[in-house]
């Protein structure tokens, strides 16, 4: 059975399909699975493939042999059948699940058509079988929808991916990246691989790191992006740069994450930002109108600070309304203490809500409330049918507030009416706003308003710096390489590194952003030496380490760099929004579970003594149950991790 939500992308023409398929004749085969139509009726033909299923119908039986490119039911006559014959029927009747088999025969028309295969108006009568291979019971159904669950397909991977939905995953990925490829090669992009043993520099996310055997107590790291390799390229004058490039990053892993990952990484030279986000616009509708035959139109561009007040989050999903409204001061001088004390109180209006029992307001409470969003409390109030409201607050407000509540929520798209909810958060400012931002996310995907369609923006005009108050500095929102718009340079270099007029310094940065879900991101980068230090300095990163982390990046731009900028896409997320799929593992062919650990292959796992020993290193392992520790090494070591 064919996955239908990927249906669109399998739509070519028959000339297209034969042309394919003329590329699978080998030694062992004439054709493939889902390649006979009538117009082979006659044919004598070959195919190698798995039993998907084997069936004795006591005067014949019908073996369905699989490959990836279909289905072909085979036919093992019984009646009228001389000794050979026979012994193919009972050799038939001993075929188990996943048998790799090779079987000719001639191609005849099925007197009962199954619509539901591409090839089947058509059957082989079988002159000939040879099992290639046997197989174990398979640990789960080989179909589009199995018995098995996540982690045994995970260990059993190369299973798994002989399913229609995980293979034609993979197959949608691949003709993402020939269309990245063949693309910007027509841009005169030039495909450069950079490094995957580098130095580690902060990033944000912690390095995976490397022990160097040949240089004790010496580590490398592995990249969480190319990022200053692609900006020296740029100093090297290559001019347009992509790579589809691995990715390490050692964080917390969800549905949306991968220790390892792939980006679509570009940059280019003598670059505004307006150039760099025509570019791939391009490239991001082209690959749309290619695979799921959708003409995006053209992409709004939205400032960051009104992604922020109008939805909360800076990757809003812009297929539903819901849009916040600052109710602050029409919430506050009420001794209601929750909003009196708040720098900012918002309002959401959530349709048809109203009528919700006490029950569901409690689970919504703790909706808002819980991990996911992160508000300190939810007050509601209910615009019921007959007019009248009702309020989780109601003995600090009366309906002439709720009025004027309405009234605000009424100017933004989808208003509020009678049978509706208004949800309300308050407190610190950007807190609040970002919970909120969080929770309409999770309400609407509740209320299945992001369950079609497609609508992209670009979020534009970052923040350059956010405040960390632990650190009591001031963190890159996005990297330390990326440039100040021109007008708020003069004011970067003059305040001093903890002034919080900082915080005010637009970044020449853009995300693209499709269902809400960023699925690219870059910025105009810093070729100057002095603004770059200057960054350092303000992310309170000394001129020493500045130039022990980056001293190569800050010698390079002392040698004519250019102005320059870029972006990368996740390959991985890109992927989930056009298969329709909510996990980039579907899209990864050997993904990690939630723990960072491939399950088929048993790993992390430990190294000997003696491997150990080479690298310089002693590992000190926890402890078991019994108090002995776990994979110590007993020698000397140089380096001690």
């Amino acid at each position: 059975r064919s996955s239908m939500h990927l249906a669109p992308l399998l739509r070519r023409s028959w000339s297209t399909i034969e042309a394919a398929m003329s590329c699978v004749k080998t030694a062992n085969r004439t054709h493939s699975c889902g390649e006979l139509r009538l117009a082979n009726v006659g044919n004598q033909v070959t195919l190698c493939g798995w039993v998907q299923v084997a069936r004795d119908m006591n005067h014949f039986s019908f073996v369905d042999v699989r490959d990836r490119y279909g289905i072909t039911q085979v036919v093992f006559p019984k009646e009228g059948a001389d000794e050979a014959g026979l012994k193919r029927y009972e050799a038939s009747n001993k075929l188990g699940r996943e048998f790799v088999i090779k079987v000719s025969g001639k191609v005849v028309e099925r007197s009962n058509k199954n619509a539901n295969r591409p090839t089947g108006e058509v059957e082989v009568i079988a002159e000939s079988l040879e099992v290639l291979n046997s197989s174990n019971t398979p640990p789960f159904k080989i179909e589009d929808i199995t018995d098995g669950q996540e982690e045994t397909r995970m260990r059993y991977r190369y299973l798994d991916i002989r399913r229609n939905p995980i293979k034609e995953a993979l197959l949608l990925r691949n003709k993402i990246t020939r269309l990245v490829r063949n693309h910007l090669g027509d841009r005169d992009f030039c495909e450069i691989e950079t490094p995957v043993l580098i130095k580690s520099t902060p990033e944000g996310a912690r390095d995976f790191v490397v022990p160097s055997r040949m240089n004790p107590g010496q580590f490398y790291a592995l990249p969480q992006s190319p990022q200053t390799f692609k900006q020296l390229l740029m100093v090297a004058g290559m001019d347009r740069y992509f790579q589809i490039v691995k990715c390490f990053r050692d964080e917390e892993l969800r549905a949306d994450r991968q220790p390892e990952f792939t980006q679509i990484d570009c940059e280019m030279s003598f670059v505004a930002q307006e150039d760099i986000l025509r570019e791939f616009e391009d490239m991001i509708r082209l690959i749309f109108k290619e695979v799921v035959q959708l003409e995006l139109p053209p992409f709004e561009r939205m400032e960051y600070t009104d992604a922020m007040d109008r939805f909360g989050i800076d990757k809003p999903d812009l297929r539903f309304n819901m849009e916040l409204v600052d109710i602050t001061e029409a919430a506050k001088g009420r001794d209601f203490k929750i909003f009196d004390e708040a720098d900012i109180v918002i309002a959401m209006c959530c349709k048809g809500l109203a009528e919700w029992s006490g029950k569901k307001l409690k689970e919504l409470e703790k909706t808002a409330t819980g991990q996911e969003s992160g508000a300190s409390a939810l007050i509601w109030m209910k615009y019921l049918n007959d007019g009248s409201f009702d309020c989780s607050a109601k003995k600090f407000f009366s309906d002439e507030q709720y009025k004027v509540w309405v009234e605000k929520a009424n100017a933004r798209p989808g208003g509020c009416e009678p049978g509706d909810l208004l949800c309300i958060f308050a407190g610190p400012k950007l807190k609040t706003q970002e919970a909120m931002g969080k929770f309409r996310h999770l309400m609407g995907t509740e209320l299945g308003l992001r369950s079609g369609g497609f609508k992209a923006l670009w979020v534009v005009n970052f923040p350059m710096l956010e405040w960390d108050e632990d650190g009591g500095r001031f963190d890159a929102k996005h990297h330390p390489f990326t440039s100040p718009w021109t007008e708020d340079i003069e004011k970067m270099i003059s305040l001093d590194k903890k002034d919080p007029r900082l915080a005010d310094i637009r970044a020449n940065a853009y995300d693209m952003v499709i269902n809400g879900v960023e699925v690219g991101g870059g910025s105009i980068r810093i070729h100057n030496r002095d603004l770059q230090m200057k960054v350092f300095s303000v992310l309170g990163m000394s001129e020493e380490e500045a130039k022990d982390k980056f001293g190569f990046l800050l010698g390079a731009f002392e040698h004519g760099a250019p102005p320059h900028g870029g972006l990368a896409f996740g390959l991985d997320r890109l992927c989930t929004i056009l298969g329709g799929k909510t996990s980039i593992r579907d899209y990864i062919a050997f993904p990690k579970n939630n723990q960072g650990r491939d399950t088929m292959m048993d790993t992390p796992s430990g190294i000997t003594p003696e491997q150990l020993a080479e690298l310089h290193i002693e590992t000190v392992g926890p402890k078991a149950k019994g108090g002995e520790k776990v994979g110590e090494a007993s020698f000397s070591p140089a380096t001690r991790t």
